[in-house]
């Protein structure tokens, strides 16, 4: 082991005395806490979160899926679907996401909705999420109730109702 990190190692072994498994090396678990802190604050409150999917699973096709975090801490998984799925909640409520990506395929939330089946006003509002740079729909079919919905839309995205996000 070259010098330098040797001091460096013994310098932190000294200063805190905690054990890390087997090793010799000792990690400070408040410096620890204190990054994860930090990352925390740097991330988004609402966030996609990348599911591995087993695509393809005995000859079945893949479904595309994936996780978002909501400010409460909440994760919902959410099929993917593309902008131009309007039938999307004609026979089953959801809250669905209207969802923008930039050049490094990290994905924003334009607008989210809490959609009953046959919602008369989601064709209008998906059509306002394309101006605004819309290009997936993610919906959440998990929640059972209209106020659960709309408390999942708000968690996730903010309005629920028509006026969400430039909605007409």
């Amino acid at each position: 082991m070259p010098p330098a990190i040797s001091s460096v190692l013994g310098r932190v072994s000294h200063s805190f005395g905690v054990r890390a498994g087997m090793s010799n090396r000792t990690i400070s678990w408040a410096a620890a806490l204190r990054e994860l802190k930090a990352d925390r604050a740097v991330r988004s409150p609402v966030r996609e979160e990348r599911l591995r999917t087993n695509a393809g699973l005995r000859g079945a096709p893949g479904l595309a899926m994936s996780v978002w975090r909501g400010r409460s801490g909440r994760r919902y998984v959410v099929v993917v679907q593309p902008l131009d799925a309007p039938d999307l909640v004609a026979d089953q409520a959801a809250v669905v996401l209207a969802v923008a990506r930039d050049d490094q395929g990290r994905a924003s939330i334009v607008a989210a909705r809490a959609c009953e089946a046959g919602d008369p006003g989601f064709l209008g509002w998906l059509a306002a999420c394309a101006r605004l740079g819309a290009r997936e729909l993610h919906a959440y079919r998990l929640a059972e109730t209209r106020p659960e919905r709309a408390k999942i839309a708000a968690d996730l995205g903010g309005p629920s109702d028509d006026t969400a996000a430039g909605a007409a």
